[in-house]
């Protein structure tokens, strides 16, 4: 199959879709993919339409969230592409008056049935990231943070005293998971 302009147009389109995430549209959220698609972030790991769902409660708790997001990178193989995306996650939790800014790129695996483009599976490798002081300094105990790898510590400490936590290790720049996963999605562009 040739790649055309618009299969790039319609994955843009698609991973700037995560808006809906910020906005609270679940419906438009859900949309964005296949039935059955997963998702492995800093909180949640499984079914995609679990994740809407999870989003929900998130939005109704003290924690806010927007995503940045840049222009994705395609790797097309017919109607199969990786797609690597450059995003900000800025969240703060207002009742702790406790914020993070996180550098994070999305690395998603993406397919067209039916002639649409939408998500199959997405995770995360975190690049780097900070807290933040909304309403001006608060006192933080820096032992919260330092149990998770630096590059997602701020992220991962505002998560679990919002209640989400992070239950295991993810990709961080350079790292063997960010490898791994990269060497797994080439295997499956190409399968």
């Amino acid at each position: 199959m040739k790649n055309i302009p618009e299969d790039r147009l319609q994955i843009s389109d698609l991973i700037n879709g995560w808006i809906h995430r910020d906005l609270g549209e679940w419906d438009a959220l859900r949309a964005l993919f296949h039935p059955g698609g997963t998702i492995e972030v800093t909180w949640f790991e499984g079914l995609f339409s679990d994740f809407v769902d999870a989003s929900a409660r998130m939005g109704a708790s003290d924690l806010r969230t927007k995503h940045l997001i840049g222009s994705p990178v395609v790797t097309f193989n017919g109607d199969k592409a990786v797609v690597e995306t450059n995003a900000i996650i800025i969240a703060e939790n207002v009742k702790l008056n406790l914020g993070c800014n996180s550098h994070n790129r999305f690395y998603d695996l993406v397919e067209k049935r039916d002639g649409v483009w939408k998500l199959f599976h997405r995770q995360s490798i975190y690049d780097m990231g900070t807290f933040t002081f909304p309403m001006g300094l608060t006192e933080t105990d820096t032992r919260d943070a330092e149990k998770y790898p630096r590059e997602y510590a701020a992220l991962a400490c505002l998560l679990e005293k919002s209640g989400f936590p992070v239950k295991r290790l993810f990709a961080t720049r350079g790292s063997e998971l960010e490898r791994k996963m990269k060497a797994e999605g080439q295997s499956w562009l190409n399968a």
